[in-house]
């Protein structure tokens, strides 16, 4: 792709760097910022150097928040003794968006993949059995994507916690196997959460 401009072409570079943005389609972004006026452009360059300068992770749930506790983990009326255990903050909007679930989450930000490189080390997943070990959350909600590292990285955590006195229970299979909980729809994935089984019952099916 031939530029007249080094600096249309850099921003081209750049852009197309997101997910699922091509050249193409950086290009297009690119021309369609020189049309709106500077200010608009310079407020969209404030607002994101703003958002990676100032955002922070929830010191209890991992999920991106403004505080140091989420507007979820500091909410009042959400259930503190079950807990939702995701792969992302994707799922944790996914999952909001059904309106179906009012306990809390626990973001494990990936999940195991010993192909990428990804051991339970690189998971937030000593805080959660940190969480079982004081006692107070009677469920874990297991709703990682139903693919080979999700079922592994559930197993994984697993057996943690099994010999803790707390109920396991997973996303019922509404999910069709191998899809990613972002692109479910709200209508199947909230009958997943409500219609959820017992972890051991997915371990005897699998």
């Amino acid at each position: 792709m031939d530029f007249s401009s080094k600096l249309l072409e850099n921003a081209v570079n750049e852009m197309s760097q997101f997910p699922g943005i091509g050249k193409r389609t950086a290009l297009r972004l690119v021309l369609h910022l020189l049309k709106q006026p500077q200010s608009h452009t310079q407020q969209l360059t404030e607002s994101l150097q703003q958002m990676r300068e100032e955002i922070i992770f929830c010191k209890s749930c991992h999920n991106i928040s403004d505080k140091v506790l989420c507007e979820i983990c500091s909410n009042p009326n959400r259930n503190k003794e079950i807990i939702c255990v995701v792969e992302d903050v994707r799922d944790v909007m996914a999952i909001e968006n059904t309106s179906q679930f009012r306990g809390q989450y626990h973001v494990l930000g990936g999940k195991i993949s010993p192909m990428d490189g990804i051991g339970p080390g690189e998971l937030n997943i000593i805080s959660l059995v940190e969480k079982v070990k004081l006692g107070k959350v009677k469920e874990l909600i297991f709703a990682l994507s139903s693919t080979m590292e999700g079922d592994t990285t559930n197993f994984f955590i697993f057996r943690q916690i099994e010999d803790f006195k707390i109920t396991t229970t997973t996303i019922a299979r509404g999910i069709s196997v191998g899809d990613e909980l972002e692109y479910a729809d709200e209508v199947t994935l909230g009958r997943s959460i409500l219609n959820r089984i017992p972890f051991e019952a997915s371990l005897k099916s699998s």
